[in-house]
């Protein structure tokens, strides 16, 4: 069954909400940015796997200090998320050179980081912190969705952009 078909049988399932109704009109009209969205998403998590991964391995094996293992573990994850993003995501814009791509992606993800530092931080400080170990989880939720759609709308239009 092709996206089309399943999009109109979820519409008339759902789509008598007009709110969905909506949501389904975008989907319908983005198709391929929504489905860019899904992927940059997935090679996310799988990015934060790597991520914790290498972190863990750094620490506990490796026995390496935690921010170093931390900055190994974040340039691992960037490496994966480039990679596959630039593979799978966003295979169109293999025109730019590799290395400006690469470069463009660091950029914009250690911007992310401060973003999420802050928002998590602030968060945490401010509001959060009466919550113990739900409220700093809670935090580095919230910040890290704000920085996913940081992360894909920047490299949507500078690192990928074109297509």
């Amino acid at each position: 069954m092709d996206r089309t078909a399943v999009l109109a049988q979820l519409r008339t399932r759902f789509g008598r909400d007009p709110r969905l109704a909506r949501v389904f009109d975008y989907v319908e009209a983005n198709l391929k940015e929504v489905e860019r969205f899904i992927k940059f998403a997935l090679v996310g998590t799988l990015g934060a796997v790597v991520d914790f991964s290498v972190l863990n391995f750094g620490i506990l094996v490796l026995g390496f200090s935690k921010p170093i293992a931390n900055t190994f573990s974040f340039s691992a994850a960037v490496l994966n998320n480039f990679t596959w993003n630039r593979l799978w995501t966003f295979p169109e814009a293999r025109d730019k050179p590799v290395l400006i791509q690469l470069a463009q992606f660091a950029l914009v993800n250690i911007a992310g980081y401060f973003i999420n530092q802050a928002i998590f931080l602030g968060l945490d400080y401010l509001i959060l912190h009466r919550w113990g170990v739900l409220g700093y989880n809670l935090s580095k939720a919230i910040a890290t969705l704000v920085v996913l759609f940081w992360n894909f709308g920047v490299n949507r239009v500078w690192t990928f952009g074109g297509i």
